[in-house]
């Protein structure tokens, strides 16, 4: 049975979709609750691939959540090991920091739907090579990162330059949510913006599609469909 390890940093900024779409694969799903109390492992021995979650607070917040210094140390030996591995927001600027990378705080926030606009490269990358062109997607973030050295960008959006990156074969980041539904946007919202309006973004709001593509990233991602 294929076993992912997930790190979940926030109660609201779970799997999402992507939780159906694994189990329905026959993969377990072994989560790490940081916010509980729960111990990232120091090795990957245990597993066949790490998917790395979203959350409030900033790569470099040692001092509030100590734990970030633990999930760089594993992403890094993720990358040196090739494991496949998918980080979603602060997942994919860990997985950068990982990587040698800067990360700092953008030039503005992108929460709402965007555009998101292929890289050339996606079209020879085997989770985004059935993307021909822009496509719709929900965002919550402000922190922006540089490409790390010799990863392959593979999307962008009007304000950030790397949207989504390949590290070696089977790393991932991609600073936007193709995982969430319109329960998991309200409670977000909710949550981190009481009483303000969602801002529209760029491109409509299209759900089925944004989850039909989590899906199938992560299922030829970690069942090498």
């Amino acid at each position: 049975m294929t076993c992912v390890l997930v790190l979940q940093h926030h109660p609201l900024e779970h799997p999402g979709v992507i939780t159906a779409a694994l189990a329905g694969g026959g993969a377990h799903l072994d989560v790490v609750r940081a916010f509980d109390g729960d111990r990232c492992p120091s090795a990957l021995t245990s597993y066949d691939g790490l998917l790395v979650m979203g959350g409030p607070m900033s790569v470099g917040d040692d001092h509030a959540h100590p734990w970030l210094a633990d999930e760089r140390a594993l992403l890094a030996r993720a990358i040196d090991a090739d494991v496949p591995t998918l980080g979603i927001c602060l997942g994919a600027q860990l997985i950068a920091a990982a990587a040698g990378a800067e990360v700092r705080p953008g030039p503005v926030a992108e929460i709402g739907w965007y555009r998101i606009t292929p890289a050339t490269a996606a079209a020879a990358d085997p989770l985004f090579a059935e993307t021909t062109g822009p496509f719709a997607a929900f965002e919550w973030h402000r922190d922006v990162f540089s490409l790390p050295a010799n990863a392959v960008s593979l999307a962008s959006s009007a304000q950030y330059p790397v949207q989504a990156f390949r590290v070696g074969r089977r790393v991932y980041g991609m600073l936007f949510h193709l995982e969430v539904d319109a329960p998991m946007v309200t409670a977000w919202s909710e949550a981190f913006t009481p009483g303000e309006a969602l801002p529209a973004g760029d491109a409509p709001a299209d759900f089925a599609a944004a989850n039909q593509r989590a899906a199938t990233i992560a299922e030829r991602l970690f069942l090498g469909r």
